[in-house]
C-alpha cells in the first residue's frame, strides 16, 4: 500500500519554488519516483540551493506523492489537484500535477514489468515408459511416467533464463496421491468460482 501524503510532504514540495526552471522541477520529480540516491540529493541540493537534509526530504516527498498517484490510479488533473492543501502555491501545484500525469503511464508500465511474481506453468508433456530389470530368476517390467514441465519465470534472477524445463519420473504409487490432490484443487477452485458466479 502506498504511504499517505502528509502535510510535511506538501511543505517539502514548496521547496520546488526555488528551482531555476520548470525543467529543473520536472527532472527532480521524474528522478525521485524510483528511489532517493545520494547523487539525486546532491544534484537537488545544488540546483535548488537548499541543504542536503531539505533535498532528501523533498525527494522523499516527491517519491511518496508519485507512488500515491499510481497506487490510487489518479488519472485526472482534478483527482491530483484535490490532494493539495488550499494554501499550496497554485502554479507549482499545476506544474507538479502536469508532470505526474505525463509520467504516470510510463511509471505504471515499469511497475508492472518489475513486479515480482511466481514462475508460471506454460506447458506439460508426459509419456509412459517401461522400466525393465532382470536377475537370474525372473524378468520384470515396471511402468513409470515421465512428466516434463515447461516453466516461465517472468522475473529471473541476475539475467537468468526465463524458460526452464523440469522432468520428473513418477511410479504409479507416487502418481496416484498427486492426482488425488490435483482433483481436490480442481474441486475447490470450482466451488470458489461457483460462489463468485452466484
Amino acid at each position: 500500500m502506498a504511504a499517505a501524503v502528509s502535510g510535511e510532504d506538501f511543505d517539502n514540495l514548496q521547496l520546488l519554488l526555488k528551482a531555476p526552471s520548470k525543467d529543473a522541477v520536472k527532472d527532480v520529480c521524474v528522478q525521485s519516483h524510483r528511489r532517493a540516491s545520494r547523487r539525486l540529493i546532491e544534484t537537488t541540493t545544488e540546483t535548488l540551493n537548499i541543504s542536503p537534509a531539505e533535498a532528501a526530504g523533498l525527494v522523499q516527498s516527491l517519491h511518496v506523492l508519485s507512488h500515491h498517484v499510481l497506487f490510487y490510479n489518479l488519472g485526472s488533473p482534478e483527482q491530483i489537484l484535490h490532494l493539495f492543501p488550499d494554501s499550496f502555491h497554485s502554479s507549482l501545484k499545476n506544474l507538479i500535477t502536469k508532470i505526474l500525469l505525463e509520467n504516470s503511464s510510463t511509471w505504471r508500465t515499469e511497475a508492472l514489468r518489475d513486479q515480482i511474481s511466481l514462475p508460471q506453468l506454460k506447458e506439460v508433456d508426459w509419456r509412459v515408459d517401461m522400466v525393465t530389470g532382470s536377475d537370474s530368476v525372473s524378468r520384470m517390467s515396471i511402468p513409470t511416467v515421465l512428466v516434463q514441465l515447461k516453466m516461465e519465470d517472468p522475473s529471473p534472477l541476475a539475467g537468468g533464463e526465463t524458460v526452464s524445463m523440469v522432468t520428473v519420473e513418477l511410479s504409479r504409487e507416487s502418481l496416484d496421491p498427486i492426482l488425488e490432490r490435483l482433483g481436490r484443487i480442481r474441486d475447490q477452485l470450482s466451488a470458489v468460482a461457483g460462489t463468485r458466479d452466484s
